[in-house]
């Protein structure tokens, strides 16, 4: 009984927030054919779907093992409603990918797979050492570097185990960070523990997220267009470029540097991400044979990381002391970062505080709700050819057998006084680009779907949460390397981001420069919409850094309806907008 109250709830807060946009999102369970952008409703699935195997470099196809299972699926659930039946919308995921589990394993040991590994390995790493500092400045030390590796670890080895989209990468987020540093002046403002309050509010927002993936709550991404994923997905690289120019730039503000030392640090970023950039960018070029071509490419950011690491240590000897960079700062022994004990004592907070904890947890769980799915979306995009375990130009399936394991993972993290980590844009596609397969003409030809990559990258991560060897190694590495790694990863996920395509369209002459897909809008109405798109954007970044920062995930909820609204007033016609705004 309650918990169909929980759905009726849920439902009109959704059909509040769309029916501010348009009529067309009338307060029903199963949305009409009226709608205009239902991108991810199921096609029609071919009779055999296929997937690819490496075997010595090559790649065979091979018959699906679920081809009856996916075609019964699709006879069964042609338009699926918003909420659907107690745990069908993740049967219905895992009885289409865990046939081919096998393959999962197999598919990912090959060469490319073991490129991936190196340079998801520090694109993973530095984050969540980075992240781990952050936390531990706006939490007073109460969350820091070691929980934020450990949490990177656990729950990244975990999801890649049972997820059901295993090339998505999670991690901890800019938006995350914002919304905990709101939640700690909450408390302070209160005069409440902060852990305690941190914990019963992840403990409420992963029964939220539980009840949403059981009920196919991700359903309402359905909503979601290319609008709001290229504005969020621009956010996650601002973040990521900005937070490497700011540590860069401080090299040379900080009283405890020098000039020379800042100097070392800016050339050794930029070399590790020049490096990078320009032997990953090498498949398109003539130099050289495939095979050379390709190897080179898949390695490319881990010989950046190599090559800077290398500069450094060549300053160091021939320049001694005063050339010395600051390298990363991973704890010596695995515990805490400020001793506590690893479980969290959620009975310190007083019980009407326990209760008021559900407040807040409804703003997490809409920032991990849509952080989480929005993410998943673009990793499913049909761009990359991906087939295991979906119907064909689905981007729903998957979604919520992994929104319920990222419950879970919840649920454990705020107990023992974890970050919560959801999926991190930037990592997930550089992981999925990383995967890619292209043909003699640099177009995409397919992607490794498999768990490989996700099970060895957070292994490794363990290990240099848990040995020493391992440390003493990473804490030889200079943060520049990283801080030039983070460019890398915040401009790699740009090019395909019709947003950035757009901004950078301002800047050119139009005579001469080549049609785009958008060509045929007229130039005031494509500056109009990339002008909304960077105003949602400034605000989004505005939110997060100002006092009000716990209201942030209410904005990235408004982008949906702004979007139809945008398209209903008029503001930018519906044939314009269907350009624009096309998948």
């Amino acid at each position: 009984m309650y918990l169909h109250k929980f759905h009726y709830a849920t439902a009109a807060v959704a059909a509040v927030l769309l029916n501010i946009a348009s009529p067309a999102f009338s307060f029903s369970f199963s949305p009409g054919p009226s709608l205009n952008h239902q991108l991810a409703r199921p096609r029609a699935v071919p009779k055999q779907t296929s997937t690819y195997s490496q075997r010595n470099g090559s790649f065979k196809k091979s018959s699906s093992l679920f081809m009856s299972d996916t075609a019964a699926i699709e006879a069964d659930d042609k338009d699926p409603p918003l909420f659907e039946g107690l745990l069908k919308g993740i049967t219905r995921d895992y009885k289409m990918r865990l046939p081919l589990y096998k393959s999962d394993i197999t598919d990912g040991l090959n060469t490319q797979c073991l490129a991936a590994i190196c340079f998801l390995f520090f694109a993973c790493l530095s984050p969540a050492i980075g992240f781990g500092s952050l936390f531990g400045a706006v939490t007073n030390g109460a969350i820091g570097t070691m929980e934020m590796v450990s949490s990177t670890a656990m729950c990244g080895f975990i999801y890649a185990l049972t997820s059901a989209q295993p090339l998505t990468i999670i991690g901890s987020t800019g938006p995350v960070l914002a919304f905990v540093a709101a939640l700690v002046q909450l408390a302070d403002k209160m005069g409440l523990p902060f852990l305690p309050l941190y914990a019963w509010t992840g403990i409420w927002t992963s029964g939220i997220l539980f009840l949403s993936s059981i009920t196919s709550a991700s359903n309402l991404v359905k909503y979601l267009t290319r609008f709001t994923d290229e504005i969020f997905s621009t956010l996650i690289s601002f973040i990521f470029v900005v937070e490497a120019v700011q540590n860069i730039g401080r090299s040379f503000t900080n009283p405890a540097s020098t000039f020379t030392k800042g100097l070392m640090t800016l050339i050794v970023a930029v070399s590790t991400y020049v490096t990078a950039n320009t032997l990953r960018g090498l498949r398109n070029t003539v130099y050289f044979t495939q095979g050379v071509r390709k190897n080179i490419s898949n390695f490319g950011p881990t010989i950046g990381v190599l090559a800077g690491v290398l500069i450094a240590n060549w300053a160091k000897v021939s320049q001694g002391a005063a050339a010395t960079l600051p390298s990363l700062a991973i704890p010596p022994t695995f515990a805490t970062t400020s001793g506590r004990p690893w479980l969290i004592p959620i009975m310190d907070l007083p019980v009407w505080a326990r209760w008021g904890a559900f407040l807040p947890a409804l703003m997490a769980t809409v920032l991990l709700f849509l952080d989480q799915n929005i993410t998943v979306r673009l990793v499913n995009n049909p761009q990359y050819k991906m087939e295991k375990g979906r119907r064909k130009n689905n981007m729903l399936d998957g979604m919520h057998a992994d929104l319920f394991i990222i419950s879970i993972l919840t649920f454990i993290t705020s107990i023992i006084g974890l970050p919560w980590l959801v999926a991190a844009t930037v990592r997930s596609i550089s992981h999925v680009r990383a995967l890619s397969i292209f043909d003699s003409a640099g177009k995409l030809k397919s992607t490794i779907e498999q768990r490989i990559t996700g099970l060895s990258i957070h292994s490794l991560i363990g290990a240099c949460v848990l040995f020493d060897k391992p440390r003493a190694i990473l804490t030889q590495i200079p943060k520049s390397v990283l801080m030039g790694l983070f460019l890398f990863l915040g401009t790699s996920a740009l090019p395909g981001n019709e947003m950035w395509e757009r901004m950078k369209e301002l800047f050119k002459d139009s005579k001469i420069a080549p049609k785009e897909r958008w060509s045929k809008v007229p130039t005031k109405v494509t500056m109009l919409f990339t002008a909304i798109q960077m105003g949602c954007l400034g605000a989004m970044v505005y939110v997060k850094e100002s006092p009000i920062g716990v209201l942030f995930p209410v904005v990235i909820a408004m982008l949906a309806p702004l979007r139809f609204w945008l398209e209903k007033s008029g503001v930018v016609k519906k044939e314009y907008m269907d350009i624009l705004d096309e998948e």
